[in-house]
């Protein structure tokens, strides 16, 4: 491998644990979850939704994720130095947000209540109410992503300007997908522990214990990785010849 392919997927993969680590889609998950249970539906209907929530969420990251790769890759073959530009305004963009979500990422009191814009908070919450199978199940998770959009943004940008330097188009394709399992893993550990019968309200007890440590790591980790990629690809980058391409 040379360097610029081990930096390319050492961003890969650090952005995608940064994507896994905000806790939106978790959030209505959980809700999602606890609403099914709370009706008593059976056991395989509610695993059934709760699969359908992560294939949507899947879905729409990968989607996300592609296009934004696609035109960067077209924008960067058409414009010198485009690629140090847009590197150098991801990096403020990923300081930005690790900072604001130090400040704000959760809402004042108890419990584990995001800042997102009301509306999308309020139907979020009435579409987990009367989701009743895995199509809308499959729905709210695609809504989920679009409404952590303005949290996730960053490390999606970070992670197309890595797979566009992957050499070859099947590598790039890997990458996507390396990227979106990652991001996926805390929803795919959850519904396994609720398939093997852990209770909900532990899970959400956990979270709440745990809520300012994942503040401070998923801040923290957006800072660090804009450190690194300013490093790599904004200074850096005359050490490969001018670009990476």
């Amino acid at each position: 491998m040379t360097p610029v392919m081990i930096s390319s997927l050492a961003i890969i993969v650090f952005a995608a644990l940064i994507h896994a680590s905000f806790q939106l889609s978790i959030s209505v998950l959980t809700l999602l979850s606890g609403h099914a249970i709370g009706k008593k539906t059976a056991y395989k209907r509610v695993l059934r939704r709760m699969g359908g929530f992560t294939a949507g969420v899947l879905l729409l990251t990968c989607l996300i994720l592609s296009a934004v790769s696609y035109y960067f890759a077209l924008f960067i073959n058409h414009i010198n130095s485009a690629e140090q530009y847009i590197a150098a305004i991801c990096c403020g963009l990923m300081i930005a947000l690790g900072v604001a979500i130090w400040v704000f990422y959760y809402r004042r009191g108890r419990g584990t209540a995001l800042w997102i814009p009301r509306s999308f908070a309020d139907y979020l919450t009435k579409r987990t109410k009367k989701t009743k199978n895995s199509a809308e199940s499959f729905a709210l998770g695609m809504a989920s992503v679009a409404a952590e959009t303005i949290f996730i943004i960053g490390p999606v940008i970070a992670a197309s300007l890595a797979i566009i330097t992957l050499p070859d188009f099947m590598m790039q394709i890997a990458g996507v997908g390396l990227y979106v399992t990652v991001s996926i893993l805390p929803l795919a550990v959850m519904v396994a522990l609720v398939g093997a019968g852990r209770n909900i309200a532990s899970l959400q007890q956990w979270r709440e214990s745990h809520k300012r440590f994942l503040q401070f790591a998923s801040g923290g980790s957006l800072l660090i990785l804009a450190g690194f990629m300013f490093v790599d690809r904004v200074i850096g980058i005359a050490s490969y010849g001018g670009s990476l391409w």
